[in-house]
């Protein structure tokens, strides 16, 4: 069992949820990212390009407004990254582990994607994060969404 936290203890349903962290949540493991998000055209267009490192537990939350086919690229992204797909009720469908920097080959990450998160390539197999695992995140909303932020 994984359970790892930035210096708040385990992730629970009683946890606080807030705009700079997102949690998982599986069946046998619970992980809590620093996080920036980016919700508009403009920033999700730049996301972690140029950037050189990214804190070991941190990570970057693209927001779009409904389910769409999401397709990614790392194109002048210098860092490997492992890439999750997440739908509507907050279920990542789709990890892309390890993305070569600086490639430009289209990652495709499903038909009905409404949110992904990029963390530094190779944590979410360490940290058993995979199809089914559960996000909690703010952005993260609606009726539709399993884990909600209290």
């Amino acid at each position: 069992m994984v359970s790892l936290l930035l210096g708040a203890g385990p992730v629970s349903g009683a946890s606080v949820c807030g705009p700079d962290r997102l949690d998982f949540r599986s069946k046998n493991s619970s992980v809590r990212f620093v996080t920036e998000v980016v919700d508009s055209p403009k920033t999700r267009a730049l996301g972690l390009m140029n950037r050189k490192a990214l804190g070991r537990f941190a990570g970057m939350l693209f927001v779009y407004d409904e389910p769409q086919l999401m397709r990614f690229w790392m194109r002048n992204t210098l860092i490997s990254l492992d890439i999750i797909f997440i739908d509507a009720q907050g279920v990542v469908q789709y990890v892309h582990e390890n993305a070569i920097p600086l490639d430009e080959t289209t990652i495709f990450g499903g038909n009905a994607i409404q949110y992904v998160f990029e963390i530094n390539g190779g944590l979410a197999d360490l940290l058993e994060i995979g199809a089914g695992t559960q996000a909690r995140h703010p952005a993260i909303s609606g009726p539709e969404v399993i884990w909600l932020c209290d």
